[in-house]
């Protein structure tokens, strides 16, 4: 089996010494610094390249980690990509804060989390023009929503046609509840709009221990795969969250074990040529 060149799409780095991340003081063993190092150091479990995800900081620190962001990706230069926060409820701001972005090497794209907030809140005119104004600028939106929120993100979707929408963690499906239908089918609708993909990414976090198996994952990512194709697919671990199952070299073996019977030129689009594309990423040889 050939190797690709693989590109992590959904990296997450904090250092809670230097910002305040609230949530992860529910999650203690999440609670200290990932950084750059401890990323790439893990041998064959890391990737050629990475998209580094703002990571939920406190409200008043979001430029602080954009900051920090930028000054890891001119130390390490396979970070390949920045997706940074904006506020896109503030339409005073956002303008301001898209043309910076836009111009800015390394900024390829912005999250503005769904999940959490109130049943109709990415629907609001002030957000719903917020995500227009990301695909003004050539910018791309990841979605950040729970399987109960994929019928009002299609319908964002639908309001924002010039925007090309990456959908983590595959809608984050309700796993461990063993809640396949629903969020199947509300998958299936979202997939139909071309200018969606999908990350393979953060399944393990939505599974019981025992359902963090590559038979248990299967038939999700194979749903998946059929709404979305090999070339709208994306590989992604979400480390560091994914550490806190304590399954993180399991990830990328169950990731692996389903794409083994995949072509080397389906592999080589999944693992890195679907990145590169979707998010305009120019990678540095590190020869």
């Amino acid at each position: 089996m050939g190797r690709a060149l693989v590109v992590d799409a959904h990296v997450h780095f904090w250092d809670p010494a230097a910002l305040r991340y609230a949530w992860l003081e529910q999650v203690p063993q999440l609670e200290r610094a990932f950084l750059p190092p401890d990323y790439f150091l893990r041998g064959d479990e890391a990737a050629d390249a990475v998209i580094c995800v703002e990571a939920d900081c406190d409200a008043n620190e979001r430029q602080a980690e954009v900051q920090l962001l930028r000054r890891l990706a001119e130390i390490e230069p396979r970070i390949a990509g920045i997706v940074a926060f904006v506020d896109l409820t503030n339409e005073h701001t956002w303008n301001n804060d898209l043309d910076r972005f836009a111009a800015m090497r390394a900024m390829v794209g912005v999250r503005h989390n769904i999940q959490g907030n109130a049943p109709g809140f990415c629907l609001g005119n002030a957000f719903v023009r917020g995500v227009q104004s990301v695909g003004d600028h050539a910018l791309v939106f990841d979605v950040c929503a729970t399987a109960d929120q994929l019928l009002e993100v299609e319908q964002l979707v639908e309001r924002c046609g010039a925007t090309q929408f990456v959908l983590d963690h595959c809608g984050k499906p309700p796993i461990r509840n063993d809640a396949f239908a629903q969020w199947s089918d509300d998958l299936l609708r979202i997939a139909a709009h071309a200018n969606v993909s999908c990350k393979l990414s953060g399944l393990f976090s939505e599974a019981r221990a025992e359902q963090r198996t590559l038979e248990a994952m299967r038939p999700y990512a194979e749903h998946v795969l059929q709404c979305f194709g090999v070339t709208r697919l994306l590989y992604g671990s979400d480390w560091p969250v994914v550490t806190a199952s304590g399954a993180t070299a399991q990830w990328r073996s169950v990731i692996d074990g389903l794409t083994a019977a995949w072509t080397l030129e389906d592999r080589q689009l999944f693992y890195g040529g679907n990145a590169i594309r979707l998010y305009g990423l120019e990678l540095h040889d590190q020869a």
